[in-house]
């Protein structure tokens, strides 16, 4: 797949239409739900995005009515589950050629359902070009939207909602993507667009944009010149020819005119002093690929070192590259990178886009959409509907774009509630969640890539299980295993697809994969089981703590948080003991630590917090919003309390007098993210002047956050539940970490 114009430029010829055949269900997904729409038409690629409403199923927990009961005999489950269905809002976005546009309008026009606008906002200078034939097509008025405006908004919009989104390139890295953390205000920077020619655009607001400066000599440049040279028509044909090249057979290097004297000048031999310089007195003919490689090498040094220079002028350190001259190509984006460094010794930094590609649909689509405010909530990419970012290599060019059937997709769902960072991170900028990268270890990666593949089956089997009236609940969850298998194989061969490839993104992908066949909560019924069986054993737990001396009572609140965190269904090692026996408890859990819901919680958590309440000490409680493995969510959280103050006049008065409050982080994930918790516990935390952060459980301290640097004083706590985990960090298995940190002055 190949845009071969730029995205304010004119056709390339005329139009040939394919018939093709559709799979509703993987491409245009959810397109009876359409509500909005808004396209981006290129010199051979469109790149449509609507927004649709989603029905799925949550599941919901209802507490039952236990007045006048005993409630240590209670035997009956804490609170009944049921699966219900919800509506969410979901962004779409699909590329592909322009050449199946006809067929696509026509797939489009068959299956609109619930649209509720009568408009379609259209940028790219091909929506001249196909404005009549889609208003023909879709019965909708196409409205015009400023190319510029539109990427501009398109490029805030996935900066602040997509982690990972820009990333530096590194030709001889392995891998070579380095992907960049966040930054809590992505302002100000700058928008380098190579179309045709150059736009540079310093973006300094969310609507504040000035253009700044610009070139004749860009991707246009190239793709002429590269034609009068080497006959060669089409635009990724040439840069094949480039990569195949060695321009050192047609530029004049610095060596070539100083000799070994270029040291003395402290330049490196292999510059280039002129481009095409050896042309003019070289008696042969030049390769098509040299040629093609001197010209590419011309160009994007120019562009670099113009960008360089408006970078240093405007004090910027930031500049992002897009348009169709990159367009994810390795070479390209080497030479762009090798000139900004050279030209500013190291002080701007060249990043490019994982979606670059969609910049103009989304911010049609969010200009259309203004009375939404979209702006105002948090979104997410869904992995299980995203095709990812794919190798552009010249040798895979052909194999990759023909995946798909040429088509790439994006999806987003939009969070119940905005995501910020944690006041009290000491540094939000540097913050990075996950402690081990694998897309840059490969040991550690092949190790977890097979261990997710050898859980698979178990995974099936308990969503299965979750669903016991359920007909289809079989075919949903093998459906769920091929689309999870498929994920692992493409990480294997392409660990960056997604961004930093991390234990935390592939707990992440497969939860959207099992809500995306319906299953919002596999294990919803072990917890119940669990938090049932905890409950009756709080008060005889708490007994037994107070008897205790303060100093050994500390202590045994310390082992007792670390052997509820045994209760891990995620981690092999730990489900296979609860697997072979059922009667494994509290007791036997304590006596494993060399050192997960209800146990965990109910046995663990909350004898600490009652501890820390006696003292006088206020305490916020944040659970996960939405499910994931066996971790207790806030909603159940709630149940829970409830039931402890009814046995519990310390836990009745907290609650009752709000010095203990329950809230929600904003995650559905085993893992935490400490720049993306939900803003509610943010301000808590700031109106309450929080001292004190316990960060509990292997996927939340040890996964993510085990280098995570506070403001103030820290705790964090796990049991190391997996073998191999255990033996890299130089430990056995049912390993302790509890790990005390106080800020440096």
């Amino acid at each position: 797949m190949a845009e071969c114009g730029a995205s304010g430029g004119g056709s390339s010829g005329d139009t040939l239409v394919k018939s093709i055949t559709l799979p509703p269900d993987e491409v245009f997904r959810n397109l009876e739900n359409a509500k909005r729409f808004a396209i981006d038409i290129g010199g051979s690629l469109t790149k449509l995005a609507y927004y649709s409403t989603v029905q799925h199923k949550v599941a919901k927990v209802r507490s039952f009515d236990h007045s006048g009961k005993d409630t240590e005999q209670d035997h009956e489950p804490p609170y009944e589950v049921s699966v219900q269905e919800e509506i969410t809002a979901r962004l779409h976005f699909v590329k592909f050629e322009n050449t199946y546009i006809e067929a696509c309008l026509d797939f489009i026009r068959d299956h609109l359902v619930n649209t509720e606008t009568k408009v379609l906002l259209a940028t790219g200078g091909g929506a001249y070009k196909f404005k009549d034939l889609i208003e023909e097509k879709l019965q909708l008025t196409v409205d015009k939207e400023d190319v510029m405006t539109c990427l501009i908004k398109g490029c805030n919009f996935v900066l602040k909602n997509i982690p990972n989104e820009a990333f530096a390139y590194q030709k001889d890295a392995e891998p070579e993507f380095r992907f960049q953390t966040n930054h809590a205000n992505i302002f100000p920077y700058l928008l380098v667009n190579v179309g045709s020619g150059v736009s540079i655009v310093k973006v300094e607001t969310e609507d504040q944009f000035e253009w700044i400066g610009g070139s004749s000599i860009g991707g246009g440049t190239f793709w002429g010149l590269g034609a009068l040279l080497t006959k060669t028509k089409k635009f990724d044909e040439l840069l094949h020819l480039a990569s195949k090249g060695q321009h050192a057979n047609v530029d004049m290097l610095v060596q070539d005119i100083y000799g070994g004297a270029h040291q003395t000048l402290g330049l490196s031999g292999n510059l280039i002093a002129s481009s095409f310089g050896k042309s003019a007195t070289a008696d042969r003919e030049f390769s098509k690929e040299d040629m093609a490689k001197s010209l590419l090498h011309m160009i994007s040094n120019d562009i670099g070192q113009l960008a360089c220079l408006y970078a240093r002028l405007h004090g910027l350190d930031r500049v992002y590259f897009g348009g169709f001259f990159i367009r994810g190509h390795p070479v390209t984006m080497h030479t762009i990178t090798y000139s900004i460094n050279f030209f500013s010794k190291g002080e701007v930094q060249a990043l490019f886009l994982r979606h670059e590609g969609y910049l103009g649909a989304i911010g049609a689509f969010l200009k259309g959409a203004e009375q939404d405010n979209p702006n105002q909530y948090s979104w997410g990419e869904n992995y299980a509907g995203s095709s990812g970012l794919m190798s552009t290599s010249p040798e895979l060019c052909l194999t990759q774009r023909a995946r798909s059937g040429t088509f790439d997709l994006l999806e987003m769902d939009r969070l119940e509630r905005p995501l910020v960072n944690l006041p009290l991170l000491l540094d939000p900028s540097s913050y990075v969640p996950d402690t081990v990268d694998l897309t840059d270890d490969a040991l550690a990666r092949k190790y977890w890539l097979t261990c997710f593949e050898e859980a698979l089956d178990g995974v099936v089997k308990r969503a299965v299980a979750s669903q016991p009236e359920s007909v289809d609940a079989a075919e949903r969850a093998r459906k769920f295993r091929q689309k999870y298998w498929s994920k692992l194989q493409t990480l294997r061969h392409q660990p960056f697809a997604y961004g930093t490839l991390t234990v935390r993104s592939l707990l992440d992908t497969r939860e959207h994969c099992l809500n995306e066949f319906s299953f919002p909560d596999p294990y919803s019924k072990v917890k119940q089981k669990e938090n049932g069986i905890a409950l009756r054993c709080f008060q005889c737990v708490v007994r037994a703590l107070d008897a205790l001396g303060w100093e050994e009572r500390q202590l045994a609140l310390a082992k007792g948080l670390l052997a509820g965190n045994v209760f891990d269904w995620g981690a092999k090692a730990v489900s296979d003991v609860l697997e072979s026996d059922p009667q494994f408890g509290f007791e036997e859990a304590k006596r494993k630590l060399q050192d997960n819901s209800g146990i965990d919680l109910i046995l663990g958590v909350f004898p600490f917090v009652r501890e820390l309440l006696l003292r006088g000490t206020e305490v916020i409680l944040a659970c996960n919003s939405g499910p994931a493995l066996n971790d207790v969510t806030y909603s159940e959280s709630l149940i829970v309390a409830e039931r402890i103050a009814a046995m519990d006049p310390i836990i009745h008065s907290a609650l009752q007098e709000e010095r203990l409050l329950l809230v929600q982080t904003g995650s559905s994930s085993p893992c935490l993210d400490l720049s993306r918790l939900d803003k509610g516990l943010a301000v808590l935390v700031r109106e309450r002047g929080a001292d004190l952060v316990v960060i509990e459980g292997m996927g939340r301290a040890v996964h993510t956050n085990y280098h995570a640097a506070l403001c103030c004083e820290s705790l964090k706590l796990a049991v190391v539940k997996n073998a191999w985990l255990a033996e890299r960090l130089g430990g056995p298995l049912f390993s302790v970490i509890f790990k005390y940190e106080v800020p440096a002055e």
